[in-house]
């Protein structure tokens, strides 16, 4: 072999042997990072359930297809217009894109519609947590002024069989002495919503597919964590466990821009108008962040607009840190990585009974 052939080949394989030195480490290191991060992700959040099913209320697909249609219906409502899908829409993910939800009559409410997506899995519902369950708001929905605006569950049940609901309420629970009634209305809803879950590419994550969010959603997942979001936004819907005060660090009007309530009778405080109680002035359900990319506007109020704000407002409001706009991008990259598809049997609108001539 001639000397300059020597060098060539010793050049070669010192080149190939760098080539390899380098990336191996380096790959490696990216997988231990990752791993690191999939683990630490782990300790705080959960993978959503296929479905978050009761003992005491059997998943039937019958059960189900009849809470179906009742989640669609809205003859039930005192204005015949109303109906659980009037503010959980599936063209804006669950939710109604409003910052107030509309009632009966067009009366506007005092609060913003959540998504309806994975709502069972909270510790309540509404903001202030007075309904245990997506059965007992169901239930309850029937004969509140603020949404269906029934006087009495007689007259719920009458409407339903008037509608012609009666063979598909026999259908669904076939050993029940009365069928058509209001606790089955809410066991027939409470069984559709509970299928309701989204899975995000962030469930993905969670199981080990590091390729499933992107490096800026990672870097969004690791300053989410290190700034203290993930104090109450955590588990399994990434919040939606407990009650928080909304504004430690001052008043949160004076950042959200929110304004008095004539329904509240000035600002509204939370948890303080269900249980009268002073300890529990201006804390709120702690919102789960499933989907929070698909559902503004933000906050009880729908006072601000966008995710970006959202982010610096809850880190000021609660943490008392003001975010440079490099880490609200990287944290809201992550948030959309909460984002799931809508459930296809949702988006498929039902057909209702008709009414018997």
């Amino acid at each position: 072999m001639s000397q300059s052939k020597k060098w060539m080949w010793v050049s070669a394989v010192f080149c190939t042997t760098l080539a390899v030195s380098l990336s191996v480490p380096l790959s490696a290191l990216s997988n231990n990072e990752d791993a690191a991060l999939i683990s630490k992700a782990n300790t705080l959040f959960k993978p959503l359930p296929v479905t978050d099913a009761l003992e005491n209320n059997e998943f039937t697909p019958l059960r189900v297809a009849l809470g179906k249609a009742l989640f669609y219906e809205t003859r039930v409502s005192s204005d015949g217009r109303l109906g659980c899908a009037t503010c959980h829409n599936a063209a804006y993910h669950g939710a109604d894109a409003l910052a107030l939800s509309v009632g009966i009559h067009g009366k506007v409410l005092p609060r913003n519609a959540p998504t309806v997506f994975n709502t069972s899995l909270l510790v309540a519902q509404h903001y202030g947590g007075n309904r245990a369950s997506v059965e007992e708001q169901a239930f309850k929905s029937l004969l509140s002024p603020l949404a269906y605006g029934n006087t009495t569950n007689d007259q719920v049940e009458t409407k339903l069989i008037k509608l012609g609901y009666t063979s598909l309420f026999k259908a669904a629970y076939p050993s029940d002495a009365k069928p058509v009634s209001v606790e089955n209305w809410s066991k027939a809803i409470g069984a559709f919503e509970r299928t309701l879950m989204t899975p995000a590419p962030f469930d993905r994550f969670l199981k080990g597919d590091a390729n499933a969010l992107s490096k800026t959603a990672k870097l969004g997942l690791e300053k989410f964590i290190s700034t203290g979001c993930a104090g109450c936004h955590n588990g399994t819907v990434v919040g939606g466990q407990t009650y928080q005060k909304f504004g430690i660090t001052q008043d949160y009007w004076l950042v959200t821009g929110s304004t008095p309530k004539d329904a509240f009778k000035g600002y509204d405080k939370g948890r303080f108008h269900d249980t009268k109680n002073e300890a529990d002035a201006f804390m709120f359900k702690v919102p789960q962040l499933r989907n929070v990319a698909a559902t503004a506007p933000y906050f009880h109020d729908g006072s601000v607009e966008t995710l970006p704000q959202a982010v610096k407002v809850m880190a000021q409001l609660q943490l008392g840190k003001q975010l440079s706009d490099e880490d609200v991008s990287h944290i809201v990259s992550f948030l959309e990585a909460l984002t799931g598809d809508i459930p296809s049997d949702f988006a498929q609108v039902p057909q209702l009974p008709a009414a018997p001539h």
